[in-house]
């Protein structure tokens, strides 16, 4: 079957490539959902498929909501989220994220593919040797509304604009700002990428560049992968988050510094 991404360019959807992809995504969704990062499989597996890079990011931001989505509904059900607090949280996160979307089409970013590397190392490393990781709350250092116009806007826009690591930002930023455990943390940050895929989903589909019935057919992947993860949040906490960010952190850091200069 082929598939039409835009007016321009098609690629053929097999049942054999439907269900390679399926299982990506599913094994994406699982990750993303206990330390982020399944966009490192998802993305070059798109590719892989046949999409060109704008499509391929666009189909990914697509069956990432799928994940994210059923992720952060199971963690609210399991009252680990408060909507109502961060509520200011998640209209500043959708909006920075709708400001990158619209700036990457406009703005080299060679710049961030440089520094990016080193920056989620440096999250790896926190997680890693910080004292301060726990499933324990601490004591905050920016109120709900500081954070949300800091925190949740400014990786919100990262997100729009590049993408890759987003849910480990948020997720260090509750733990060092807001002073989260790390289960709760995780929870957190799952409905905040929630809210910056389905911002970046409605410009990459104003523009033409998702592949739907693929994108869908992930969906499902990523959901029922995000919904056996997030139970491991609840169920396993710090004891399986903790690890997975830092080998999670350093697996993406190794492979854009190999894009890069290999």
């Amino acid at each position: 079957m082929f598939v039409a991404i835009n007016e321009t360019s098609m690629f053929e959807l097999t049942l054999q490539l439907a269900l390679i992809l399926f299982a990506v995504a599913l094994i994406a969704g699982f990750i993303d959902a206990i330390a982020g990062g399944g966009g490192l499989l998802t993305i070059p597996a798109l590719m892989w498929a046949g999409l060109p890079p704008a499509a391929a990011l666009g189909t990914n931001k697509l069956q990432a909501c799928g994940g994210s989505f059923f992720a952060s509904l199971y963690f609210v059900r399991k009252g680990m989220v408060d909507l109502r607090s961060i509520k200011l949280s998640l209209i500043c996160a959708f909006i920075g994220a709708s400001i990158g979307t619209i700036l990457v089409q406009m703005i080299d970013a060679k710049l961030l593919e440089v520094v990016l590397p080193f920056l989620i190392l440096a999250i790896g490393c926190y997680f890693l040797f910080s004292k301060k990781i726990s499933e324990q709350d601490r004591q905050q250092i920016l109120t709900p509304s500081i954070f949300a116009f800091t925190a949740a806007l400014g990786v919100g826009f990262y997100d729009g604009f590049f993408g890759p690591g987003t849910g480990s930002f948020f997720a260090l930023a509750f733990v060092s700002l807001a002073g989260f455990g790390l289960a709760k943390a995780t929870a957190h940050a799952k409905l905040l990428n929630f809210a910056t895929n389905i911002a970046s989903l409605i410009f990459f589909l104003i523009g033409g560049q998702v592949a739907v019935v693929l994108g869908l057919i992930m969906l499902v992947g990523q959901a029922i992968g995000a919904t056996l993860g997030s139970r491991l949040v609840v169920t396993k906490g710090v004891k399986i988050i903790k690890p997975l960010v830092v080998i999670m952190s350093l697996g993406m850091s190794g492979k854009l510094l190999w894009s890069q200069y290999m």
